[in-house]
């Protein structure tokens, strides 16, 4: 992913050579590469932790199922900044050649989709826990939780897969090849198919997302004020369900808000708004990066008792965020709510 092809709605035959925009694109390339290679360091630390941790140290359970996709999804979209980082620490030249290219787009966005997806599944999951405890009882099972996993990748890979077909590379100069998206040159593209790829990204990445889990957290949210034997078992459910939703929106939001104002920008602005459209597009991109490793702050850190465990093993502290009770009876469903309900707001 790189600040020129990153953009499912970067249709340009090449990167812009203008001077001006040059100077200031190689201004924010030096700060992507310190980003990027930042969020790469990071994200593959936290979610290679979290992964370990789901993955062999814990028994499996529907929490170490979503959590686990979770960290997949974010530690393949942090193990490919890397050729984002070489990209732009040479200037925009791409030495990995032309199936690399229609690779590393395809495989970031289908895991930032992926990742999405499975945040919208645990903010559903922890709903329906609430809201129908004696169906998600008979239902919630490791089980379902893998199906449910498996039909995610497979929405993010059919979402994603037309970047195979508009990424590739072009020879620019003896010395220079760009890894760019041009639906130009597929035999089936035009204009309309253009917009409706972005639009139909829009809805399908952010919008229906954003959406979902908003619903969701506002269904929590009234429960655990309507009933307080549920509200007094935590004592900062809104806070943690407010960041969650908060920093969803931030790191998502001006991007794809920034992809929409590029289809009535079909052709180029003015100077002027060229600079600052720029500007805010590196912003955007850059916050969507660096929602990969919020997550595992976010869904495993961020827990009511994390600073009075902090001094206890990490992987002590991890197992505990992902436990769930194994066996539960009809008579401890009250109880069982709000074992669950702790679970997705601590």
């Amino acid at each position: 992913m790189t600040p020129e092809n990153f953009s499912p709605s970067n249709t340009s035959a090449a990167p812009d050579v203008d001077e001006s925009l040059d100077n200031l694109r190689q201004s924010f390339n030096i700060i992507s590469i310190a980003v990027f290679s930042l969020v790469s360091l990071l994200g593959l630390l936290g979610n290679g932790l979290v992964i370990w941790v789901t993955g062999f140290r814990m028994k499996k359970t529907v929490n170490t199922v979503w959590y686990l996709n979770l960290a997949v999804a974010d530690f393949i979209f942090a193990a490919f900044l890397p050729f984002s980082v070489t990209f732009l620490a040479l200037r925009l030249h791409w030495p990995f050649g032309n199936f690399m290219c229609k690779l590393d787009a395809t495989t970031i966005s289908l895991n930032m989709f992926a990742s999405v997806y499975i945040l919208v599944v645990i903010s559903v999951d922890r709903c329906m826990s609430v809201v129908c405890p004696v169906w998600t009882q008979n239902h919630r099972n490791v089980r379902n939780a893998f199906y449910v996993s498996l039909c995610v990748w497979v929405l993010a890979l059919i979402v994603n897969i037309q970047y195979f077909f508009f990424m590739h590379t072009e020879e620019v100069s003896k010395n220079t090849t760009y890894c760019f998206s041009s639906v130009e040159d597929f035999k089936y593209a035009t204009p309309s198919v253009f917009h409706t790829i972005s639009i139909t990204h829009f809805l399908l990445g952010f919008a229906v997302p954003f959406t979902v889990i908003v619903t969701c957290y506002a269904v929590i949210i009234h429960r655990l004020r309507t009933n307080r034997n549920l509200a007094s078992q935590s004592s900062r459910p809104f806070k943690v369900i407010a960041s969650i939703i908060v920093t969803f929106f931030l790191c998502w939001g001006p991007y794809y808000i920034i992809d929409l104002i590029q289809l009535v920008v079909f052709i180029p602005p003015n100077e002027t708004f060229h600079y600052a459209f720029r500007i805010v597009l590196y912003v955007s991109e850059n916050l969507v990066i660096l929602h990969c490793c919020l997550n595992p702050l976010l869904y495993v850190f961020l827990r009511q008792d994390f600073k009075a465990e902090i001094q206890k093993s990490i992987l002590k502290v991890l197992e505990s965020a992902f436990q769930e009770e194994e066996t539960r009876s009809p008579s401890d469903i009250k109880s069982d709510i709000t074992k669950l309900v702790e679970l997705g707001t601590k």
